[in-house]
């Protein structure tokens, strides 16, 4: 099965996670939820240079030391498949500029679950806050609603 390949970045500073709310563009699946930053891989990219290249494009700033924190894949028809690699990063340059996918805010981490997110961030929300290995996640969603999730090749409860 052709996943599609993205990432999904989560800058680190003062307790806080760079958070984007995603309100500036029409047709986004992601409409009105706030994430991290990210995108898409353009041919011959792999994952850690679409990620250093998305957090630059998005924010302005350069990450020079991101963790390679695990995979997701997301399956919620009808949008295709898609791969997600995750980092997150403390050490990093730059001035924060303006996103136009959205609104750029640094959230405190223990609120980051009372905000808008999508149900299946919650689960590697919870993975990052305990120091997790690298894992692999499979969420599945009907609609907004997750109604699978598998860790490392275990069903977990929702």
């Amino acid at each position: 099965m052709d996943l599609l390949q993205t990432t999904l970045c989560y800058l680190e500073r003062d307790n806080c996670y760079l958070m984007l709310h995603r309100v500036k563009k029409k047709q986004d699946v992601n409409h009105d939820k706030w994430i991290g930053v990210g995108g898409k891989f353009e041919p011959g990219e792999d994952a850690l240079a679409c990620a250093l290249r998305e957090v630059q494009e998005e924010t302005g700033l350069t990450m020079r030391a991101p963790l390679y924190r695990g995979i997701v894949d997301f399956f919620c028809p009808p949008w295709p498949a898609e791969r997600m690699h995750l980092y997150t990063c403390r050490d990093f340059t730059g001035t924060l500029t303006d996103c136009d996918e959205g609104t750029l805010e640094w959230v405190p981490k223990d609120r980051v679950e009372q905000l808008p997110i999508w149900q299946g961030d919650k689960l590697f929300f919870r993975l990052l806050a305990q120091e997790a290995p690298f894992f692999h996640l499979e969420l599945t969603y009907d609609g907004d609603r997750l109604v699978r999730a598998v860790l490392d090749g275990k069903e977990i409860d929702l």
